[in-house]
């Protein structure tokens, strides 16, 4: 489904990827795990077009999707919901999950989409004309995963789910992303809570300071020397 080969990815003149390949198939969840600084954020903004890398290529079933607009590779079915969240503070909930299905014209499909998301989080629908900015941060992780999810997407790529939630809300979001996945989205998981990844997903990559040093089954890297020492803290 998805295929990156040799990417090098830059800021300006410095350098964040470094000839990274890695491919994520239909109906699989891949993560890819590593430090901060190791390049994860950069390669998801690579493939939704956030980046336009400096070589290499980014394939979406079949077709080269790197140097097209973040609209149109959207429209192909690649949905990135961000680190942090980026909800749109003053919006209201409803407004926010409208707006992530921008690219559908059907009424009737968005609204039919909008009461999906409302049955995997209940606690949207009870908020759904309160201003996003004064959710939680929990609530409004839940809200930024729905508003990815209102494109219909593919292929959903989530950076940081976990980032700054309280205990139990990591494992409500691992859970969510789980019922997700088990509906027939296939996902890229970033995400610097190692564990959790590796147990959520069928492959996993790890990357260092813009390179891929390992991949391979989620379940055998849980058993990695490296991983566990650099990333479990065993």
């Amino acid at each position: 489904m998805l295929k990156i080969e040799k990417v090098q990815t830059f800021y300006e003149n410095v350098q964040a990827l470094f000839d990274i390949s890695l491919e994520v198939t239909d109906g699989e969840m891949v993560a890819l795990i590593g430090a901060n600084g190791a390049g994860k954020s950069t390669t998801l903004k690579t493939i939704s077009g956030l980046c336009v890398p400096a070589s290499g290529t980014v394939e979406f079933q079949g077709k080269k999707i790197n140097g097209l607009s973040p609209r149109d590779i959207v429209k192909m079915g690649v949905s990135h919901c961000p680190e942090e969240r980026r909800i749109w503070p003053k919006l209201t909930v409803w407004e926010n999950l409208d707006m992530g299905a921008y690219t559908c014209k059907d009424k009737k499909a968005i609204r039919m989409d909008m009461e999906k998301i409302f049955s995997l989080y209940p606690v949207l629908q009870e908020r759904r004309n309160q201003l996003a900015g004064t959710l939680s941060g929990g609530e409004q992780q839940m809200l930024a995963i729905g508003r990815a999810i209102m494109s219909r997407p593919k292929i959903l790529l989530l950076d940081e789910p976990s980032l700054g939630l309280a205990p139990i809300m990591i494992a409500k979001t691992a859970e969510m992303i789980r019922e997700i996945h088990k509906k027939g989205t296939t996902v890229l998981l970033v995400e610097q809570n190692a564990f959790m990844a590796l147990t959520m997903s069928d492959r996993a990559y790890v990357l260092e300071i813009g390179k891929t040093v390992l991949e391979g089954k989620a379940r055998d890297l849980l058993k990695n020397e490296h991983v566990q020492k650099a990333y479990l803290g065993m």
